[in-house]
């Protein structure tokens, strides 16, 4: 499916759908408990359904209805054996891996897109010398035997998916284990909200000073979890206010443990008019220069920030950006060349993107890179351009957030389907 979005400004009012982040989490934990419990609010985008799936093949009992799920835990009764198809989302690959070795299921992992290309690294270093057999680095990959305690190096500036997918299988373990990480911890806080949905379930997880160290023989405790809206597909409306318009946007807590909440004092560095009521953030737009940023930690929503970069007066130096190459698409070459195409001064460099803001801007076709973020990103890009843009595989928006552009729609924008033949 393509789309062709016009120019208009966004107004009003809209609430992003519930974290993402948040929710892989809280279904994993109820997934693991000995009981039932109940995760709200929820959306069934292709990630979220593919988590769903693969604890369902690992022996959880998952319902959904009216934006509950109600989770049977699989407690002391995994599967023998699964498939676990985690079609294109790499949270749910990397956080299941080691939770199938200590549950002791012999798992076959699938996945689709550029899952097979991402890499499982980590994961092949560390397990086959506890317990576990792997028959690749990449899928398609089978996962056998069963996780032994210890202790497990592994860097951390790389995702911090593997270290979440640790710190859920370690506390089931017959002894103690620690997490060491051997560079400084990047993304640090999508860790503090595993932290916050294992002590939910009453896991004990100590910090370290190099890592964190997992009690073994625990159990999880089913308990009920709210999820909060998404602070990363909330940064997409944020920034259309910021471009045009005013939007608001519903279910933001000030204190989230969302890293993605960082978009707000962005936009209020960049120069947008911002405010906040409780947990509504408003965004109105305002003349924007450029500034530096740190993207070490957000890497989820530097492709957004690139577009409000080319909004801005002067220069905007994006940095710590080498993670953005190994997501859906590379990230960074995939915004550079979309947005140049629309007539943007970007520049690209190992671990920085360079963005010289203030140009007028047209429209083009570009390509969605089989990758939500990026087609969530060019449709507010054309907010700034002086004739349509046209999104090739705009569909991708299904991995996160399916409701993309009737939102898109109800805030006042302008976008059809088109067929390019």
């Amino acid at each position: 499916m393509d789309r062709t979005v016009s120019a208009t400004a966004l107004s009003g009012t809209i609430q992003p759908p519930p974290s993402k982040s948040v929710c892989h989490r809280a279904l994993i934990a109820a997934a693991l408990s000995d009981g039932c419990s109940r995760v709200s609010p929820i959306e069934l985008s292709a990630d979220i359904s593919a988590t769903i799936r693969v604890l369902e093949a690992f022996g959880a009992k998952i319902q959904i209805e009216d934006g509950v799920a109600a989770v049977r835990g699989i407690g002391g009764n995994p599967s023998l054996a699964a498939l676990a198809d985690c079609g294109e989302s790499g949270s749910t690959l990397r956080f299941c891996v080691p939770i199938a070795a200590a549950l002791g299921v012999q798992t076959e992992f699938s996945g689709s897109g550029k899952l097979p290309e991402r890499p499982l690294t980590p994961y092949w270093d560390m397990l086959p010398g506890k317990g576990v057999t792997l028959s690749s680095d990449h899928l398609p990959l089978s996962c056998g035997g069963r996780l032994q305690p210890g202790s497990f190096s592994l860097p951390g500036d790389i995702s911090s998916q593997f270290i979440t997918g640790l710190l859920f299988a370690l506390p089931l373990l017959d002894g103690d284990s620690e997490i060491r990480l051997t560079t400084p911890l990047e993304s640090g806080p999508y860790v503090e909200i595993t932290l916050a949905a294992l002590e939910r379930c009453g896991i004990r997880v100590q910090k370290t000073a190099d890592g964190f160290f997992v009690p073994g023989r625990q159990r999880y405790q089913a308990r009920d979890a709210a999820v909060e809206s998404d602070y990363s597909n909330a940064a997409f409306w944020l920034t259309a206010g910021a471009l045009s318009g005013r939007v608001v946007c519903h279910g933001l807590p000030e204190h989230s443990l969302q890293g993605d909440r960082a978009i707000v004092p962005l936009l209020q560095r960049f120069g947008a008019a911002v405010c906040r009521s409780g947990d509504d953030v408003f965004v109105q737009s305002a003349p924007l220069c450029g500034i530096e940023i740190d993207g070490a930690d957000i890497p989820d929503i530097i492709p957004i920030l690139c577009v409000a970069a080319a909004a801005a007066s002067g220069e905007t130096v994006i940095r710590h950006i080498r993670r953005l190459r190994i997501k859906e698409c590379d990230r960074a070459a995939a915004m550079r060349q979309n947005l140049s195409a629309l007539g943007a001064d970007i520049r690209e460099e190992e671990d920085a993107l360079i963005i010289r803001g203030g140009k007028p801007l047209h429209g083009a076709v570009v390509s969605g890179f089989n990758d939500h973020r990026i087609a969530m990103c060019m449709a507010v890009a054309a907010l700034l351009c002086s004739s349509p843009v046209t999104i090739i595989g705009a569909q991708c928006v299904q991995k996160s957030y399916p409701a993309f552009f009737e939102d898109y729609q109800k805030l006042g924008g302008m976008t059809d389907v088109v067929d390019l033949g």
